[in-house]
């Protein structure tokens, strides 16, 4: 596992440092045939656009932080959101303001290893001042064990086996 030490402010001591969980695209994104991917999708970094026949979907990319319960690093994941039009054209439209402070409601886009999506969960997405990806919180009042988790912690043994498996699911899509 490919790791960074650093003293941590928690606890003065020295430890290594996890990598984040990332997602390159949406799942909508993903799931499209590579000719659609051409025709109808445009994708960078923090920003997807899919142009259905029918409708628009439009996603950012976010963090979100999962605290560990018995250790002093959260679990950082990076992700997409699915945004209304209206906040999609906001956060775009401020995307260099590093003054820009905004909540939207943005709906959760890609499935987490561990466990199962029937639908997706909503969240609020809080942009960060200093041009730094907004972060999204899982709405409490969801019921899915990841929303659970998000708001009551999970273990180290937990972080680490996910951080195995999306290394391991990684070298297996290489």
């Amino acid at each position: 596992m490919d790791t960074v030490n650093f003293i941590c402010e928690c606890c003065g001591q020295q430890h290594e440092g996890w990598p984040a969980l990332t997602y390159n695209s949406p799942n909508n994104y993903h799931w499209l045939s590579s000719e659609e991917k051409e025709e109808i999708a445009v994708i960078d970094e923090d920003f997807c656009v899919i142009n259905y026949p029918e409708e628009v979907d439009r996603f950012i990319r976010c963090v979100l932080f999962q605290k560990v319960k018995d250790h002093c690093e959260d679990l950082e994941y990076g992700l997409w959101v699915s945004l209304s039009e209206k906040s999609f054209q906001d956060y775009q439209d401020n995307f260099d303001n590093e003054n820009h402070e905004a909540e939207y409601f943005g709906w959760l886009s890609n499935d987490i290893s561990g466990y199962e999506f029937s639908e997706s969960i909503p969240t609020t997405v809080v942009t960060q001042k200093g041009n730094s990806r907004p972060v999204i919180f899982p709405h409490e009042s969801f019921n899915h064990s990841f929303v659970k988790d998000f708001h009551e912690g999970i273990t180290k043994a937990e972080a680490e086996k996910r951080i195995q498996n999306m290394i391991h699911a990684t070298q297996q899509n290489s």
